[in-house]
């Protein structure tokens, strides 16, 4: 398939969401793991595909939007796929510094497909590693993207939804809708890997309630045990809220951000003693930048400080 990527027209944070998105592939059943994974050479390879629709809301903000409703913006082996490229796309694109990740419907995201995890089944437990691999990458490729990426939750969040919130670095979520679960275990099926992006971002016992209950908690509960940072009244707060943070971020030295973001979360799994020693080389080299020598210069010099990165 040779195909172009297609960006949407720009969206304001404040106006009503309108996506227009390019001509779609039809979404035709999915067979196995195998047949509905998709792999792309290149940006190009992206056109048509609706299922993730990127737009640049501000001057240095990315916003991608899961576009599957119908599904409930399931993971699927194909929208994994897709949001990965887009992800990786990301690293690549210097003009951006912040994203932005929400979706369409009143789903945020429903976690795996069951239906194509159903099917799955007659690959044996091959054809679920596949899939849980394929989902466990993609979450490590968001934590480990240079570029801060914030969650705008407008409705539920559950299962691999919710490790989607919680791989992000920051999460807004709307007051009246937004809920958060890791219901697998009301299936038979404990959230073993959602597990470990949740384990990672609240505490051990705010996680371990969620594992085993599978109860939904909402969004003021959410933000008292850290799953996310702000939480406002309205669906179009919530857009405004999550853009104005992207924008805010995007002021910054990009150069200082990726440096930042890659030693916050290598020095997690470090002992005190190794993770001061870590952090104490990253900040001498970081010294060294030309971003670091011109904001100390604008500090001194009472100015705003023009970034090279």
């Amino acid at each position: 398939i040779s195909l172009r990527l297609m960006w949407c027209p720009r969206r304001l944070p404040l106006c009503p969401r309108r996506l227009t998105a390019p001509r779609r592939i039809a979404r035709s059943p999915f067979r196995l793991i195998s047949d509905s994974a998709l792999k792309f050479d290149s940006s190009e390879e992206l056109e048509q595909y609706d299922d993730v629709i990127r737009t640049n809301p501000a001057e240095g903000v990315a916003e991608l939007t899961l576009n599957s409703p119908k599904s409930r913006n399931a993971l699927s082996s194909r929208m994994m796929s897709i949001l990965q490229k887009h992800v990786d796309l990301l690293g690549e694109d210097a003009s951006v510094r912040a994203v932005v990740l929400s979706a369409n419907g009143p789903v945020f995201c429903a976690g795996h497909n069951l239906k194509e995890m159903k099917e799955v089944r007659e690959k044996g437990i091959k054809g679920y590693q596949q899939i849980f691999n394929q989902c466990s990458a993609l979450m490590k490729s968001i934590v480990l993207l240079p570029k801060p990426i914030i969650a705008q939750v407008e409705g539920i969040a559950t299962a691999a939804g919710c490790q989607l919130v919680a791989s992000c670095d920051m999460a807004v979520a709307c007051r009246e809708k937004a809920r958060f679960a890791t219901p697998g275990v009301n299936i038979g099926l404990f959230c073993s890997t959602p597990m470990v992006a949740l384990s990672r971002k609240i505490g051990r016992n705010h996680a371990m309630e969620m594992l085993l209950t599978g109860e939904a908690v909402d969004a003021n509960r959410a933000m008292e045990i850290g799953l996310v940072n702000r939480v406002v009244d309205s669906p179009d707060m919530v857009s405004s809220e999550a853009m104005s943070l992207a924008a805010l971020i995007a002021q910054k030295s990009s150069k200082a951000v990726k440096i930042g973001k890659k030693a916050f979360y290598s020095q997690l799994e470090m002992p005190l003693e190794e993770a001061y020693d870590f952090t104490s080389d990253v900040m001498a080299a970081n010294m060294m930048e030309d971003d670091a020598d011109e904001g100390v210069t604008a500090f001194l010099e009472k100015r705003a400080p023009k970034w090279n990165h």
